[in-house]
């Protein structure tokens, strides 16, 4: 029974990541959810670019052992200083922006003995892979939503990234 209950956390842990992300495009300062034994708060600043602030799940007592419920980079808010420095050099690049669309670590490459998904003067289509981020031990593709040149990357390959941080920026022309 023990070992269900944590494939259980687990199928739960991903709805959470999605439902992180719905919340935070949808533009509501704060939701509540219950499933059972499980509650979430996730709460979100519309001043800012509505990034999650808070994810609180609580589980029932278990007589196992304790299992982590969440990573705790999702229960972290971005300081207000990062934002405003990574915004600024982002302005002033002409081009679409691409923004991360979850907390995790940037990686350019496929694997270490690969080379880069893309660099800065390459010509990408719309669903290219520009590079991966990691979340939770799942590797995520980040693919171009615009066809153009890459004029700026915006982030050191092995570093982590917040919710909405940019991440690239698109020349359309």
């Amino acid at each position: 029974m023990g070992l269900q209950r944590l494939k259980t956390i687990t199928m739960e842990l991903k709805e959470i990541q999605n439902l992180i992300k719905f919340v935070a495009k949808s533009g509501a300062s704060e939701v509540n959810l219950e499933m059972g034994d499980i509650k979430i708060t996730i709460k979100t600043d519309k001043g800012e670019a509505a990034s999650p602030m808070a994810v609180v799940p609580q589980t029932a007592p278990v007589t196992m052992a304790p299992v982590p419920v969440a990573p705790a980079p999702i229960a972290v808010a971005p300081p207000v200083e990062n934002i405003e420095t990574v915004a600024a050099p982002v302005a002033e690049a002409a081009g679409n922006t691409v923004k991360s669309p979850i907390i995790g670590t940037f990686y350019r490459k496929p694997s270490p003995d690969k080379p880069n998904f893309v660099e800065v003067g390459d010509r990408v289509n719309e669903g290219d892979t520009l590079c991966v981020i990691e979340a939770m031990k799942l590797f995520n593709e980040i693919e171009a939503e615009t066809s153009g040149t890459i004029v700026k990357v915006l982030v050191e390959d092995s570093t982590p990234v917040e919710f909405d941080q940019p991440l690239f920026v698109i020349d359309p022309a």
